[in-house]
């Protein structure tokens, strides 16, 4: 059997390659365009102290957002496999040494794949929870505040289950759904700077007269001003992350960065000017959900409700994603032997990752059932930009190391290292700036993922027990190892795991 041909074979039994250039965009599109753009966009205000200058912030926020997308879409062309920044740095720093190559990969996915990206799907789902209901409130019966939050959960345990039947179901499913709740979100986005503009033109333009009054002049204050526009653009990496279900991802992984990210940007900047011109600044800084604060000022009452719908919307189609992504992440860590192989393996008819989207809808529920986990993200999700940083370094080794792979382009060289700059900036700033000793717990985790690696992935240690776990996962979720299938039909196959489950 000649190479190309058996790749051909693993690939049919592996993912599918059923994202195109739009359904990328849409991935993009999901991550960055989630609630925090209608709930809470105001940091970069509070920061900045003027309108003028805010937008500024925006503005190069959104360039510098898609520098350091351009500098992944580079790396994705290097390292075609799913997982993205994990894929780079085990493709950058393996080969460098056999014990420490691959420890910063393996962290990687120790933290996203275990606290990290779970424990956002919990928080994004349970905003989903708190909007859906707002428009049902006035309708329903006097509750106490304990019975609502029964509620809330109860709504957000069906959504989460919803999101991990639909990412089980098929690619397929997942892309018409992503797609259509993408274009509600960018709808409500829409309204939004439609509705401000009839704002403006109805000459309600005095909050905007001298738009960089009381700006400030503190390096401090603009730094953690660009921290938060910086944070409010993170998610354009969603299309690398699944780089091998992207359609001819050498080109669309750049084109869907190209089109998404500047879009976002337009959008981001309107709905923030949008927001000013009818909020004052105080207002704006201290509102729990300002696209309903600016909803009450400009909308007529009966539109009202669309605003906690979008928030919906958004929140829904950026957990359905970001799961979508991490699952894949898992996929790829299995098949390194950094998690259980078996969760790299799929569903034989499916082709989806079962057992790592099963992994991630529990801990999602286990995190929604925990209680508070905002403070837990607050502290690990600076982790996200050491990943960042390293990836820009990855991208630098690899000019050297491997010098002749195709590249369709390549980015200036200052790229990388700006981004790498920005990286640095955004992970000692929080530190800093909020000491705590909730970063004493992230160090543990960290340590207690090295020893993780010391036994079970380098000195590769065996038990009964994973014998065993891997048997009942493979009877249980009907996935199948690509190499075990390479020497058998698909029908085989099938007729195997069938006589086996039953």
């Amino acid at each position: 059997m000649s190479k190309a041909k058996k790749e051909d074979e693993v690939e049919q039994v592996g993912l599918k390659r059923e994202l195109g250039l739009m359904s990328a965009i849409s991935m993009i599109a999901a991550v960055m365009i989630g609630s925090g753009i209608f709930v809470s966009p105001a940091s970069a205000l509070a920061h900045s102290g003027s309108v003028g200058f805010c937008l500024i912030i925006w503005i190069v926020c959104g360039i510098l957002s898609l520098l350091g997308a351009l500098a992944f879409a580079e790396l994705s062309a290097v390292v075609p496999r799913s997982g993205a920044e994990y894929a780079y740095l085990m493709d950058a720093f393996s080969p460098l040494h056999r014990y420490f190559g691959p420890l910063p990969a393996f962290i990687c996915s120790w933290v996203f794949v275990f606290v990290l990206r779970p424990a956002e799907v919990a928080v994004v789902i349970l905003t989903f929870a708190e909007y859906f209901v707002q428009p049902f409130e006035p309708y329903v019966g006097e509750l106490t505040r304990e019975h609502w939050d029964h509620v809330k959960k109860l709504i957000a345990i069906l959504a989460l289950g919803l999101i991990v039947y639909i990412n089980l179901r098929s690619v397929k499913l997942f892309v018409k759904v992503q797609n259509v709740f993408t274009v509600c979100k960018i709808a409500a986005c829409i309204l939004v700077i439609v509705g401000g503009i009839w704002w403006l033109a109805t000459g309600h333009t005095e909050l905007l007269s001298d738009p960089f009054f009381n700006t400030t002049t503190k390096p401090g204050e603009i730094a953690l001003a660009f921290y938060g526009g910086l944070w409010s653009y993170d998610g354009w990496t969603a299309a690398a992350v699944v780089a091998e279900e992207v359609q001819r991802p050498e080109i669309n992984i750049l084109l869907s960065i190209v089109i998404a990210v500047p879009i976002i940007t337009v959008l981001y900047v309107s709905m923030n000017l949008m927001y000013m011109s009818a909020i004052p600044v105080q207002e704006m800084i201290s509102a729990p959900t300002v696209a309903i604060l600016w909803a009450k000022n400009v909308l007529p009452e009966w539109l009202i409700f669309a605003i906690p719908l979008g928030v919906a919307l958004s929140t829904f189609g950026c957990a359905l994603s970001l799961q979508f992504g991490v699952a894949r992440l898992c996929y790829v860590a299995g098949r390194e032997g950094h998690v259980p192989s078996f969760f790299s393996w799929v569903h034989y008819e499916r082709m989806t990752p079962a057992a790592a989207v099963t992994l991630q809808g529990l801990l999602s529920l286990f995190f929604m059932l925990v209680g508070d986990i905002l403070k837990l993200i607050d502290f690990a999700s600076f982790l996200i930009w050491v990943f960042y940083g390293l990836s820009m370094v990855a991208l630098i080794i690899m000019r050297r190391t491997k010098p002749d792979v195709k590249r369709p382009y390549r980015v200036p060289i200052f790229i990388p290292w700006l981004v790498l700059f920005i990286a640095i900036f955004l992970t000692v700033m929080p530190i800093i700036d909020n000491p705590s000793l909730m970063y004493l717990f992230v160090l543990f985790f960290i340590l207690l993922g090295c020893m993780i690696y010391h036994f079970y992935v380098y000195k590769k240690r065996k038990s009964r027990f994973a014998r065993k776990l891997t048997y009942l996962v493979q009877m249980l979720f009907m996935v199948v190892a690509p190499d075990e299938v390479e020497s058998e039909s698909d029908e085989a196959a099938s007729k195997k795991l069938t006589k086996a489950a039953s």
